[in-house]
């Protein structure tokens, strides 16, 4: 009886962790905002470089755990963290330092709903027939080229990138090294921006964020998109000609 009863509670522990997750991210969401802006970067700046003089390593561990916690917890302020990242360290240093962060925070939530809803959606998944079966398979036969399309696409918000692989069963080390290579693009502009910064802020302006959106940024970001999908257009045009 005990056995039986443990398994229940078992079942119910396994979805804490994103539990925990989803009421940290809409408490964040609500009451953070004001807080991982711009505006905050700004009027603290000059304690924030002059720490980074003096404690460099205790800043930049300070910095990945912030951002750590900003992408597992989904809270608002990811874009800010970015260009922080080139501000404080420079474009070299930042864009590592971000892109670890980011790659760190990912796995975290990844995990976190694997162990629990993705488990089952998994296992659902892994029983089903017919179109669910189709797509599974055509999901796993393609696993890499969607993570990086997942990671690649402007459209797709960090999160669902972060969730979606999770609750369909997605291999941990391809969606380690997908998210990790996929973010490089975007984790470079975020932080070229940042690095930019401490002028922007002597005028009194704040980062204008449509450069993102400029031929020359979003062209190259594009054009990778294809890349990754161009293995599944391939397999696709097979699969029709072998039937």
């Amino acid at each position: 009886m005990s056995d039986t009863s443990e398994m229940p509670r078992r079942g119910l522990a396994r979805h804490i962790p994103l539990l925990v997750i989803l009421s940290v991210a809409v408490i964040g969401a609500v009451t953070l905002g004001d807080y991982l802006s711009f505006e905050t970067l700004r009027d603290n700046r000059e304690a924030l470089l002059a720490f980074r003089d003096g404690n460099y390593l205790t800043m930049a561990a300070a910095f990945v755990g912030l951002y750590v916690l900003i992408v597992a917890f989904s809270l608002p302020g990811a874009a800010v963290a970015s260009m922080t990242g080139g501000f404080l360290f420079g474009l070299s240093m930042g864009t590592g330092l971000n892109v670890v962060s980011a790659t760190i925070g990912a796995t975290a939530i990844f995990l976190a709903a694997r162990w629990g809803l993705g488990a089952t959606l998994t296992a659902k998944l892994d029983s089903s027939e017919g179109t669910i079966k189709k797509l599974r398979d055509g999901l796993r036969e393609n696993e890499i080229s969607v993570l990086f399309l997942l990671r690649l696409v402007p459209a797709v918000p960090f999160f669902v990138a972060n969730l979606v692989p999770a609750l369909v069963g997605v291999k941990l080390r391809n969606f380690v090294m997908t998210t990790a290579l996929g973010i490089i693009p975007g984790a470079i502009v975020f932080t070229w921006i940042g690095v930019g910064l401490g002028g922007v802020f002597d005028r009194g302006e704040t980062p204008d964020l449509s450069l993102l959106w400029e031929p020359f940024i979003i062209g190259p970001i594009l054009g990778l998109c294809v890349l990754a999908a161009l293995p599944i257009a391939i397999r696709a045009l097979r699969g029709k000609k072998e039937i």
